[in-house]
């Protein structure tokens, strides 16, 4: 049995993103309204992923554009308040993310009890953030000196807004990260939140990695799930959830139920 039957409890499990508005330090943040009104708006939204029937909940900085490869604390510590603040509301399992910084995001889950993270943890990159050499060995070696052994790596071997240097193939890149790093999972993403993930590589992946739990990172929605459930282990979901289908619009529990009745038929 899979840590996903184990530890989320079902098939083909759907984690709902948690998209958290800017917070201090990041441009976007709304100084007037202050962390008050991000942690009131993170509540909702959890409360209509939950209420949508989500198997699982992401909790990520999505709106800290534009992102750090080496966040500043003040990221990670807000994070871990708002984590508090929701923590007796949150029913099922959960994972955090903060962009994109895999110690960071280790420190958080050490810290709140978060089950899995998702990061780049592995490959040197040209990104919209700059040049990005991740150095998975130290990541490594920081999760077990914070003792964060237990929470799940979700790798994210085609990220966003990002190339992959070096000219290897993707089954290569997967085969290699799956011999050296060891992941619990792997993403496979399009080009931004929201972008559709193409399904052949989708494709490629899983057959790299037959082993290895993979998921279809973005643009799932009511009209491509059944094809990319049929290839990816699971989907992390954000931006289908919310109203009309708008990344900046808070989640509408009416479409989570809708993607979900879709997936609970596939099971």
């Amino acid at each position: 049995m899979s840590w996903i039957r184990q530890e989320i409890g079902v098939a083909l499990p759907v984690i709902g993103m948690l998209h958290l508005r800017a917070l201090p330090g990041d441009p976007g943040y709304d100084q007037e309204s202050g962390l008050a009104d991000v942690i009131d708006w993170a509540r909702k939204d959890l409360d209509a992923l939950q209420a949508g029937g989500v198997d699982a909940v992401m909790i990520s900085n999505e709106f800290s554009l534009p992102y750090l490869t080496s966040t500043e604390p003040i990221t990670a510590i807000c994070m871990a308040r708002i984590v508090g603040e929701l923590r007796s509301r949150i029913d099922r399992p959960f994972g955090v993310n903060v962009l994109w910084d895999g110690k960071a995001s280790v420190d958080l889950a050490a810290a709140t009890g978060a089950a899995f993270v998702r990061e780049i943890f592995t490959g040197v990159y040209a990104s919209d953030f700059g040049l990005w050499d991740t150095q998975v060995g130290t990541t490594a070696r920081h999760r077990a000196r914070v003792s964060a052994t237990g929470v799940r790596l979700l790798f994210n071997v085609v990220p966003e807004a990002a190339s992959y240097l070096g000219g290897r193939q993707l089954a290569d890149i997967v085969r290699s990260t799956v011999f050296n790093a060891r992941p619990d999972g792997i993403c496979v993403s399009g080009l931004t939140a929201g972008a559709a993930t193409d399904s052949s590589a989708l494709k490629v992946v899983k057959e790299a990695a037959p082993t290895t739990p993979v998921f279809v990172n973005t643009g799932v929605n009511d009209r491509n799930v059944r094809e990319q459930l049929g290839i990816a282990d699971g989907a992390v979901v954000g931006t289908f959830f919310k109203h009309d289908g708008v990344f900046e619009n808070p989640v509408d529990p009416e479409r989570v139920k809708a993607l979900m009745t879709i997936v609970k038929s596939m099971r």
